[in-house]
């Protein structure tokens, strides 16, 4: 194992196979024991922040492939042994992720399966070979009732007509497979339409296809003479005012901890720990809703990173330990990119009565991991800058999800190519910042914007004023964003103030996009429950990782909504925010073959946390100004 590892460094592979050794040794690995997630199990925040030597857990959840039986497993590498095994109601609890072998164990179910060729036949397609499959997470929607308990996917499937063609370009529509992974067969073929599969092809890597490439992009170079500005020694980083540790893991992929500013707290953790992405045809593929985190682990699918295509300049790799289906470590070279980029201006002013002219000049630090779970390809990243800003952004690119479009007004998709529809659909992300601004007492405030009316304190109708209210409990905390009030959440220190008295903050500033659109009343927004509200605050608790719940696949709902259920004090308390953010994706034509990156995400800026802009110790740029 790692030679005395700071207890939120990252599970080594070391770790890996020692944890395994424990779990084998209590008999919890008999075959066809598989594990569907493995990773740290992060000590309770007073254990770590006391100092003292803290218990290294990692935790694992596995399934017996051939029975189904699903067990959540915490082993203790400080003492050597188990400390938790808990067997999953999984009808009540939902299932554990899908796991690598259940993608190939579909493909053969359904080549065998007479139905499933069958219905391929109906519409000309014999050729096993071509068909590619595309095992999609069940959803809970408790009909038909037998379905409840079992651990399943639904199927659709593309034509991939040559090795090289974009499957993702010809969707055979109208027909899906049911598929018990368990019992390893087909429980039912839906065959409910049936359109032509569309024929041009998508191959964006085909010069027909794309026509000749460009000319006249002259090469751009980034370079850092004198080396980066920024130091990593183990998992901690350091750059200018900021430090952090970086943790990586399977499920959710990058995290980042203990966050601090000129030598203060800001956040204690913080990560993006679920998405959904319900698409919105209401028939069909009604069940069409993808938790990519909870039900596949974006983490694990996280890319090798290439220099000068992924990250260009002065880079820093980390390689990621990711724990396999066996449980058996494997290593990501390059999965984390660590860098600084130019952002422009930071500040500017030339004054009319002194003469000064002075340009300072914005720089940001960039940690960030790029994956693919299917047809999507996500990059998170995280950005500090001078200014004490923190952002989160996420790229959004890859291949759209398709479906054969019916001609037409067609309300629910944007025919992209000829009979080539896709859907539109939400990319809905969750937050959690543990906060921890000046110390770990804080409260949230709600601060809107409006103009007042006429009136004896307002002659002329033009003021300007705040309406803050301060959120006390857990209930009155889940919040809707509004933009037409330019709505943002103050996270404020109660016990630190500023020179004028004010606590010290952050503010998180959102986008304006709407929450979840599916009807409260869906079972889709049973489970997606932290997708409704754009703001939820809880108290710390060190069992409430995950804003769907611990166990997303097929669960009938769980997460954010229970754990607000006791609506405890949040205010001068230990509180963690959860921000849901994300787009509502009405495809258009130019996101086909290959969409361009969109972004998406938030902002928390320093609100009185200094006395003032605390970049002015910034030097001006040396040797670049100059007026040819």
């Amino acid at each position: 194992m790692t030679d005395n590892p700071h207890p939120l460094d990252p599970a080594s592979a070391a770790e890996y196979l020692a944890g395994r050794e424990i779990m084998a040794a209590a008999g919890l690995l008999t075959e066809p024991v598989r594990f569907a997630y493995y990773g740290l199990e992060e000590p309770p925040k007073d254990e770590v922040l006391g100092g003292a030597a803290v218990d290294r857990r990692l935790r694992a959840f596995l399934i017996n492939v051939k029975s189904g039986e699903s067990t959540d497993v915490v082993v203790s590498l400080t003492q050597g042994s188990v400390v938790s095994a808990r067997t999953l109601d999984t009808a009540a609890d939902g299932q554990l992720p899908i796991i690598d072998s259940e993608y190939h164990l579909v493909e053969e179910i359904m080549a065998a399966d007479p139905d499933w060729r069958a219905a391929l036949a109906r519409r000309g397609l014999t050729d096993m070979a071509r068909i590619r499959i595309c095992p999609i997470t069940a959803g809970a929607y408790r009909a038909p009732a037998e379905d409840d308990a079992r651990r399943m996917v639904r199927v659709l499937a593309f034509l991939q007509a040559a090795d090289h063609d974009l499957a993702w370009a010809h969707p055979i529509d109208g027909v899906t497979a049911h598929v018990d992974l368990i019992e390893k067969k087909v429980l039912r073929v839906i065959d409910e339409f049936s359109l032509p599969v569309p024929a041009e092809s998508g191959d964006y890597d085909d010069p027909a296809v794309r026509g000749p490439e460009r000319t006249g992009l002259r090469p751009i170079e980034i370079t850092q003479p004198e080396g980066p500005s920024f130091t990593v020694e183990g998992s901690l980083l350091r750059w200018q005012d900021w430090s952090l540790r970086i943790g990586f893991d399977a499920r959710e992929g990058l995290t980042l901890h203990q966050i601090e500013l000129a030598g203060r707290p800001v956040i204690y953790r913080a990560s993006v720990p679920e998405m959904v992405v319900p698409y919105g045809d209401p028939k069909f593929r009604y069940w069409q809703a993808y938790f990519d985190t909870g039900e596949y682990l974006v983490g694990k699918w996280v890319n090798s990173l290439e220099l000068g295509c992924d990250c260009l300049g002065e880079i820093t790799y980390l390689d990621a330990v990711i724990g396999g289906e066996t449980g058996e470590p494997r290593t990501v070279r390059n999965a984390i990119c660590v860098h600084e980029e130019d952002f422009g201006i930071l500040w500017k002013h030339t004054d009319i009565f002194n003469g000064s002219a002075q340009s300072r000049r914005q720089r940001r630090l960039v940690v960030s991991f790029f994956t693919t779970v299917g047809n999507y390809d996500y990059g998170f990243y995280w950005y500090f800058y001078l200014d004490g800003t923190m952002e989160c952004e996420i790229k959004l690119t890859g291949v759209v999800f398709t479906a054969a479009h019916p001609g037409g007004d067609h309300p629910y998709s944007t025919e992209v190519a000829p009979g080539l529809g896709a859907p539109v659909h939400q990319h809905l992300f969750s937050a959690r910042l543990d906060m921890s601004v000046d110390g770990l007492a804080n409260a949230v405030e709600e601060v809107d914007v409006s103009g007042l009316p006429a009136g004896p304190d307002n002659p002329y109708g033009n003021a300007i004023a705040q309406q803050v209210t301060r959120l006390s409990s857990e209930a009155s905390a889940c919040r809707s964003g509004d933009a037409a009030r330019g709505r943002v959440w103050r996270v404020i220190s109660t016990s630190s103030v500023n020179r004028f008295g004010k606590p010290t903050a952050f503010t998180l500033y959102p986008e304006p996009a709407p929450a979840l659109l599916a009807d409260p009343a869906s079972p889709l927004a049973a489970r997606a429950g932290f997708a409704t509200r754009a703001l939820w605050v809880t108290r710390y608790d060190p069992a409430q990782r995950y804003p769907a719940g611990d166990f997303v696949n097929q669960s009938p709902g769980g997460g954010l909504p229970a754990y607000i259920a006791g609506d405890r004090d949040i205010d001068g308390q230990d509180i963690v925010v959860w921000h849901t953010f994300g787009p509502t994706h009405v495809v258009r034509l130019e996101d086909w073959p290959v969409m361009p990156v969109s972004r998406t995400g938030f902002m928390l800026k320093p609100t009185g946390f200094f006395d003032r802009n605390p970049t002015l110790d910034v030097p001006a740029p040396s040797g670049h100004c100059h007026a040819d």
